[in-house]
């Protein structure tokens, strides 16, 4: 799997690293994040595209994972 690192990054550019990220890989990501605004985006956006998410918190970022 995968790993994008769109910390220090605002919106919608993490949104735009997954969408990437996802069309070359498919089966799945993980995306870390470091803000709330950036994570529920990502979160919505990869679960409208069909994804399970799961969304792991580690001190102040949060780290997304969608697979198929």
């Amino acid at each position: 799997m995968v790993q994008i690192d769109a910390r220090g990054m605002s919106c919608p550019q993490p949104v735009l690293m997954a969408k990437k990220a996802l069309t070359d890989y498919p089966e799945g990501i993980e995306i870390m994040v470091d803000n709330t605004t950036a994570k529920n985006n990502v979160e919505r956006y990869m679960k409208q595209s069909g994804y399970a998410v799961s969304v792991k918190e580690l001190n102040d970022d949060f780290i997304l994972y969608a697979k198929k």
